[in-house]
């Protein structure tokens, strides 16, 4: 049995910290599509705030402030989808992909011209990271045999986003279903025409939706640059974004599943860490990187191209809302 935990408790523990930015970012898609806001530009938005925590660290050295610059940037993104979406009634899908492509360009650029560094910023010192944070009874959790080293091991010496992305997960399911306005939103996104008809502004709520999505967004883009990373570098998201998406697809836009979908993403990026290096059984040559690599994104494929006909979108989403005369 110990010689098990040895093997699982590291493995469940990294499975946590890669699934971190991908729950943070499935939320956002969340909020913006029950909103009825398609958002293709979470990756796009995840990459401006992994550069705005990494740069505003780097030279403030203060990770607080490095998260804060994260969602004003990842917000002024989600203001120009919203204006682009809702106002304008443009192609959501468009926007989100404009996003993207400014996202990416702009990051390597201002990076290149403020650092000098080829697209990087500078190595962050301590303080301008988020460190792990010890679990409260620790040292009386872990004298319980074998339960207490996995839930000590599993659960303890995550940094704050692990914990706070845990948190939003039933903080959103709380909001969606059990308040007005979860359900004002909800509507938004199912038939917006009754919630124009009740007096309540369809704009006004996709907007919100939208930009809750950006202050999600933010936290996950500052979690990669700043938690699990200690510098930003070109492209560090690495397609996260859209496999928040595909998870949030496949949890069929609903909160709890959305947890659970982004755990089974993590875990194998998990298993798919451990294995470089690793011989393959009967073979004795080591695994080879590239697939390895691709693991994560050949599942995003599988998965949706089995259960995307079975995912029952909000009706409304990607539909601009006309106000009736």
């Amino acid at each position: 049995m110990e010689a098990a935990l040895d093997l699982i408790v590291p493995i469940l523990a990294a499975t946590l910290r890669v699934a971190t930015p991908l729950i943070l970012a499935a939320l956002a898609g969340l909020f913006a599509e029950r909103s009825g806001v398609v958002d293709v530009g979470l990756e796009g938005k995840m990459l401006a705030g992994a550069f705005a925590a990494a740069a505003t660290a780097a030279v403030t050295g203060d990770v607080w402030l490095g998260l804060g610059a994260a969602i004003l940037a990842s917000s002024a993104l989600a203001l120009l989808h919203a204006f682009a979406c809702v106002t304008l009634r443009g192609s959501q899908v468009v926007s989100g992909m404009a996003i993207n492509v400014l996202a990416a360009g702009l990051t390597a650029t201002l990076a290149l011209a403020w650092f000098r560094q080829g697209g990087q910023t500078p190595a962050l010192p301590p303080d301008g990271r988020f460190q792990p944070i010890a679990l409260p009874g620790a040292q009386w959790i872990a004298e319980v045999p074998l339960l207490g080293r996995l839930v000590v091991g599993v659960l303890g010496g995550h940094t704050a986003p692990v914990y706070l992305a845990l948190l939003l997960v039933p903080l959103a399911a709380f909001v969606l279903w059990r308040t007005r306005f979860g359900l004002r939103l909800r509507a938004c996104g199912e038939a917006p025409g009754a919630v124009d008809a009740a007096g309540v502004s369809v704009a006004k709520l996709r907007y919100a939706g939208v930009m809750i999505a950006g202050l999600l967004c933010g936290t996950a883009g500052a979690t990669i640059s700043t938690a699990q990373g200690a510098a930003f570098s070109t492209d560090m998201t690495a397609g996260r974004g859209f496999i928040a998406l595909a998870a949030l697809i496949l949890a069929n836009w609903k909160p709890w599943p959305v947890l659970w979908t982004c755990l089974l993403f993590g875990l194998l990026d998990a298993v798919a860490i451990r294995l470089q290096g690793v011989p393959v059984p009967g073979l004795g040559v080591p695994f080879p990187v590239q697939a390895v690599q691709a693991l994560p994104y050949i599942l995003t494929v599988i998965l949706l191209a089995g259960f995307v006909g079975r995912a029952v979108a909000p009706r409304a989403v990607g539909i601009p809302y006309v106000k009736e005369r």
